[in-house]
């Protein structure tokens, strides 16, 4: 009789993997003796301890509110243009060279620009991170359009399916993993922008802080801070993106 082999949940084997490399850390610390680098230990007080405060939740907070409306609307609008740039050869050529230049101009040049042009402004700092996350999103989306299987379409229209849903049953569905490859690019790339957005030209937020951390060479609070943002970010990854992933993508597992 063959023994049941015992599968982990994958959100298990992940937290596994975070606490190994923490582990690592410590060990790296106390062998190593390094000044600048702080044990977890000391990391974990100065997040209680902002925590406890309510700063690091009033700053976190705000930082989270930048990015989910940038996000959203980078998503947005991204998604639209990409479906047209993909559909329409027209408006591909049209736009083809301005979102390659855009594409490739350093999210820092935009930044600054925005601020010079627009001023220091909250709206601005959103605008600037929207404009360097965007071109990524036309670009994936757009792709994802152009292999979309026309003879799908074709059965739709066989089958007088209404254009309404044509468009959410069937070419929707086959752009699920560009989509899904744009979340999580955006996810681990936006709130990037968005911390040095906040560092230039910003007087609240994670960003705001890790300037001020670095002023002190306060390496504790800046790892406490950054650690505080990637839970975040993690425990949206587990709890969002992933159970949204195996629902759409779920018919792959039923057909094993």
């Amino acid at each position: 009789m063959q023994a049941k082999r015992v599968q982990l949940p994958d959100n298990a084997i992940r937290a596994l993997v975070f606490l190994g490399f923490i582990l690592i850390w410590q060990v790296v610390v106390q062998v190593m003796q390094l000044e600048m680098l702080p044990s977890p230990y000391a990391v974990s007080v100065q997040l209680v301890e902002n925590f406890v405060s309510g700063e690091l939740i009033y700053h976190l907070s705000i930082t989270m509110k930048r990015v989910a409306i940038s996000f959203t609307i980078a998503m947005v609008l991204g998604f639209i243009i990409g479906c047209l740039m993909g559909s329409f050869r027209w408006i591909d050529l049209l736009l083809d060279v301005l979102v390659t230049l855009a594409l490739n101009i350093p999210a820092l040049v935009v930044i600054i620009l925005c601020y010079i042009w627009l001023g220091l402004h909250d709206w601005v700092a959103i605008l600037a991170v929207i404009l360097n996350k965007m071109p990524l999103v036309i670009v994936i989306i757009r792709e994802g359009v152009k292999s979309i299987d026309h003879k799908l379409l074709e059965v739709a229209q066989v089958f007088k399916l209404s254009r309404w849903k044509t468009f959410w049953k069937v070419f929707i569905p086959q752009l699920y993993p560009y989509i899904l490859s744009c979340i999580r690019n955006g996810l681990s790339l936006i709130w990037k922008i968005v911390l040095v957005v906040e560092l230039i030209g910003c007087s609240d937020g994670v960003g705001f802080k890790l300037g001020i951390f670095f002023q002190f060479f306060d390496i504790a609070n800046i790892l406490a801070y950054t650690f505080a943002f990637a839970i975040v970010v993690l425990l949206i990854e587990a709890f969002i993106v992933q159970p949204w992933e195996r629902k759409v993508t779920e018919w792959r597992y039923d057909s094993n």
